[in-house]
């Protein structure tokens, strides 16, 4: 019984995952064809609660002990689905498609870029370079999807129908700006080294506070985009701040430089330099 009891464990997780495949599905049904205004709103509710599932399937797999490569492999291929073709075929029924071969290529190139960053991950699993966990490599595909959800969800709840002519271009050059930062090498925040204290606390209460006074302002719909537009700005604005760090100090005078290269005191020993490896910077780290 105790035996059957952790098999059934095992199963756990995985039905997460399955849901999050089930949902993906269930959405690229509903775009299939010609779908009015509200299918394409039920897909995008149908892959934000596939995001859902998808960030407890790990959680719960961490919860319960039952980790396995099988639910690796799975999680990856659920992603595809549900963050990478279900997305690409929502943004090209809802937005995309009048451009012709542009609008497919941008939907295509969305799908591809997210099934490429996950084989990405994939490899540098495999080969245990996972580096810190502290950073995404690129734009997690859930949250690309996320923001693709967002639009979505907004643009149905304040003018309803599907994106007009006015919004294309910018809504094209959205998801291309998604397919690139999902390739790149951008690093984001994974906040798992976030702790309970009264500074994380804090920083909920705002971010609350933030979501609460944009719904006021506007309408409640936008909340999500401007969660996703932040999360998405902030790999880039953390980037811009790390290239200035690397050269904290303005260059010396001529005179000062020529006395100090000529104090031999101050010359490192080529000896120590040449046994010694070069310490590993975390800024080159990457999972």
């Amino acid at each position: 019984m105790q035996i059957n009891l952790r098999k059934a464990m095992f199963v756990l997780p995985n039905l997460f995952t399955v849901s999050s495949i089930f949902l993906g599905f269930y959405a690229m049904t509903l775009c299939a064809g010609d779908p009015a205004p509200e299918q394409l709103n039920q897909a995008a509710l149908a892959i934000f609660f596939a995001i859902f599932f998808d960030a407890f399937d790990g959680r719960v797999a961490r919860m319960t002990k039952t980790q396995s490569d099988f639910g690796v492999q799975l999680d990856s291929l659920a992603d595809v689905i549900s963050f990478g073709a279900a997305p690409a075929l929502l943004i090209y029924k809802w937005a995309l498609a009048p451009l012709g071969f542009v609008g497919f290529f941008l939907s295509f190139a969305f799908a591809a870029c997210g099934a490429l960053r996950l084989a990405r991950f994939n490899v540098l699993a495999q080969r245990g370079d996972k580096g810190s966990s502290r950073f995404f490599v690129g734009l997690p595909i859930p949250l690309a999807a996320g923001a693709v959800v967002a639009l979505v969800i907004a643009h149905y709840r304040t003018v309803g129908g599907i994106a007009d002519d006015s919004t294309r271009v910018a809504i094209a050059a959205f998801v291309g700006l998604l397919a690139f930062l999902m390739v790149s090498t951008i690093r984001y925040r994974t906040f798992k080294d976030v702790h309970l204290s009264g500074r994380s606390l804090a920083l909920f209460a705002f971010l609350v506070m933030a979501g609460v006074a944009v719904g006021m302002a506007t309408r409640p719909a936008f909340v999500l985009v401007v969660y996703m537009a932040a999360y998405m700005a902030m790999g880039p604005a953390e980037w811009l701040l790390s290239l200035g760090r690397r050269h904290p100090h303005a260059p010396l005078p001529p005179q000062v430089a020529a006395e100090l290269a000529a104090d031999e005191a101050l010359e490192p020993d080529d000896e120590e330099e040449e046994a010694e490896p070069p310490a590993k910077n975390e800024e080159d780290i990457y999972i």
